[in-house]
Formats: C-alpha cells, sequence, structure tokens
C-alpha cells in the first residue's frame, strides 16, 4: 500500500524503520530490547507500588518520584507496540491517524517529564535551603496543583501538531527515520510548506525542554551557593547527597532530548545510524535507569524494596 500521492489519510500509511543497516538481525536486537523494556516496566511498575502502600513515603520527593515513574511508563506503553513489532515480526506500516496519535503522547508525555524534573529540582532546592518549612511550603494541594499545570501545559503545546500535520500532503518518501512517530521525523516527509510546523516546533523545544533545563540549572545554582554557605563538612556532603540521583535523572533525560530534535534538524544523510541510535537511548536508558538510580541512592526506598521483597 503506497502513501506517496495518497490524500486519503484514513488509508495512507507510514513505514516505520529498525536500526538502518542491521535488518537482517533485527531478530536478535529484540532481546535486549524486550529485557530493557521488561526491566523498565517491572522497575517503575515497583517504584509505584511501593510509594502507594507506604505512607512513610507519602512526601513531596517521591510523590514527584511517582510521577516521574508514571510519565516513564506511560512512554514505554506508547513506544512498545511499534517498537518490538518491527524487531519481532518486522511489521513497519502505521496508518497516518495511528502516527499522529502516537507522536502526540510521545511529545506530551516528554513535555511533561522534563517539567517533573523541574518540579524535583525544585524541591531539592526547598529542602535544602529551608528545611524548617519544607513541609509548610510542599504541601499536598500546592503540589497537585503544580503537577496539574505541567501537565496541562505539555497536553496543550502539543495538541496543535496532529491537526497540523493532518493538513499535509505527503506525496514524498513514506518512510520514517525511527520505530516510533516524531514530529520533526513526520514533518521532512510532507510536500506542504512546514515553515509554520518548523517554527511551532523551535518554540516547543526552547519554551519547555529549554526553559524548564534552565530553570533547573539556576536550581542547582541556588543549591550549591546555599551548600557552599554550611559550615559542616558532613553536612555538606550530606546535602549534597540527597541530590545526586536527581542530576543522574536530569543527564539521562535532556543529553538525548536536546541532541536528537537538533541533528534532526541540521544532520545529513550520513547520520541516520546517529538519529537512530540516540533515538533508543532517549526511549529506553531514562526509564530504565530511573528506578536503578533512585533505589540505590534513595536510602529509605531502598529499605522499604528490600523488605517488600524479603516479605
Amino acid at each position: 500500500m503506497s502513501a506517496v500521492n495518497d490524500t486519503k489519510f484514513n488509508s495512507a500509511v507510514f513505514l516505520l524503520t529498525g536500526i538502518p543497516g542491521l535488518e537482517d538481525v533485527h531478530l536478535w536486537i529484540s532481546i535486549p530490547f524486550c529485557l530493557m523494556y521488561g526491566i523498565s516496566i517491572v522497575g517503575n511498575a515497583v517504584i509505584l507500588l511501593i510509594i502507594k502502600t507506604d505512607p512513610s513515603l507519602h512526601e513531596p520527593m517521591y510523590i514527584f518520584l511517582s510521577m516521574l515513574a508514571t510519565t516513564d511508563l506511560a512512554l514505554l506503553i506508547a513506544t512498545m507496540p511499534t517498537t518490538l513489532g518491527i524487531f519481532l515480526f518486522n511489521s513497519k506500516e502505521i496508518s497516518l491517524d495511528a502516527c499522529f496519535a502516537q507522536l502526540f503522547f510521545i511529545h506530551s508525555l516528554t513535555k511533561i517529564e522534563s517539567s517533573v524534573l523541574l518540579l524535583m529540582a525544585f524541591d531539592r532546592f526547598i529542602a535544602i535551603r529551608d528545611p524548617l518549612r519544607y513541609a509548610s511550603i510542599l504541601t499536598l494541594p500546592r503540589i497537585g496543583k503544580m503537577i496539574l499545570v505541567f501537565v496541562l501545559r505539555g497536553v496543550a503545546v502539543i495538541l496543535p501538531l496532529p491537526f497540523l500535520l493532518k493538513q499535509f500532503r505527503y506525496c514524498q518518501s513514506n518512510v520514517l527515520s525511527h520505530s516510533y512517530c516524531l514530529h520533526q521525523d513526520v514533518m521532512k516527509l510532507a510536500c506542504s510548506d512546514i515553515r509554520v510546523n518548523y517554527i511551532y516546533g523551535l518554540f516547543l523545544t526552547f519554551f519547555t525542554v529549554g526553559l524548564d533545563s534552565l530553570l533547573i540549572f539556576l536550581s542547582y545554582v541556588l543549591i550549591f551557593k546555599t551548600v557552599l554557605s554550611i559550615a559542616s563538612h558532613t553536612q555538606r556532603i550530606r546535602a549534597l547527597n540527597t541530590c545526586v540521583s536527581h542530576l543522574c535523572a536530569v543527564l539521562l533525560f535532556y543529553t538525548p532530548e536536546i541532541g536528537l530534535p537538533v541533528i534532526h534538524r541540521f544532520g545529513n544523510s550520513s547520520s541516520h545510524l546517529l538519529q537512530s541510535l540516540l533515538s533508543y537511548i532517549a526511549l529506553l536508558v531514562p526509564p530504565l535507569m530511573n528506578p536503578i538510580v533512585y533505589s540505590m541512592k534513595t536510602k529509605h526506598l531502598r529499605a522499604r524494596i528490600i523488605r517488600a521483597f524479603i516479605k
């Protein structure tokens, strides 16, 4: 079925791509992908279950961590069918409507995760800067309102994208660069004027991920300034140790998240393999590593997880 000159969106398809040049070993590649998906889903589900069932973990830090785990789970669910479909069954076709729906969920969840990391930075800043007022500042109603605002922001800024893409005619190649749909990947296949999408996409990057990363950086500048003012060396180390898990999560998320759109927009044909590898790093590494890092570096959470499994 061809989509190159078909303007009937309900019958046209895109063709997804696995890892360029390694099509013959996709079945073998599916083994580590299945393992990573499985470990990521189990790890994030365990984090959510432990936090929900243990009242002592119903604190701001763990509420934000549960939101991070929820977002990671949703991202895994949004991409797993098409990714494993390609590697296991060589199932490459995806309808335009399904593609637009998938990219909406991927991009909105990504913006939400960026916001959650910003909230977690704010949480660490309050905990270190003003520990005596920590509980009174980050109350449950206030946390709920902040999460709601950022979830609505993530949905609202991405909502126009599927409708903008649906207006285009796709008369060029219908082969996408990844095993799932991304806005910057789909829009390049249109034979219409994509300047609006291009400008809006850049605006989204700066307004969401760019702004969030800048505010996280400023939060840590203030955190380090506060830590350096602490007289006790032991207390300084202890304060910084509470930030290690979050710093790891920030680096795991933002490094590929900022790099991938840049390569998409300014890369050449020789960067297809790099695009593919970076996209899988952005997709699988944060959900895989976040539960591991937080379980290892957060003593209270680690103790609860060990106790749950020993029982």
